[in-house]
């Protein structure tokens, strides 16, 4: 999976980036490219199934590949 992120250079001197298409997923790194492994790590923890999702009655869990 290949995503676009926006890597801005914060008032402190770290690189902050996002990630638009995954609402709330940002993170930051001293340099640009602690800063795209940190990115990485968020995107795969953004992404992993919640396991305690107890959905409503009548409905049901599936998956899909993207």
């Amino acid at each position: 999976m290949h995503l676009k992120v926006v890597i801005t250079k914060g008032q402190d001197g770290w690189y902050v980036v996002t990630v638009p298409a995954l609402p709330g997923c940002i993170s930051q790194g001293k340099t640009q490219k602690e800063a795209k492994e940190n990115i990485k790590e968020a995107i795969l923890l953004y992404l992993e199934p919640d396991e305690d999702t107890v959905p409503d009655e009548g409905a049901r869990v599936i998956e899909v590949a993207v």
